[in-house]
């Protein structure tokens, strides 16, 4: 498969290689030089923070403990 360099550096994944990949629209990807070539990869996924104990006895904990620092604090 050959495609073309864009004027802004750009290339287009040909579309068996992304399927191949599990690469879709809005993914990350890892480009490295490997001996006289270029390779990519699609990036680890990493889920977000936000949210990720939500429902964990931390988040209780951490709850409680903030709660009663403000009443601490309040009571000074």
């Amino acid at each position: 498969m050959t495609h073309r360099v864009g004027t802004k550096g750009q290339v287009v994944i040909p579309k068996a290689l992304r399927q191949q990949l599990g690469i879709e629209p809005g993914d990350e990807v890892n480009f490295w030089l490997h001996d006289d070539h270029l390779a990519v990869r699609p990036a680890e996924h990493r889920r977000p923070l936000r949210g990720r104990f939500r429902d964990s006895a931390l988040t209780d904990e951490l709850a409680r403990q903030r709660g009663a620092d403000r009443d601490r604090e309040a009571a000074r």
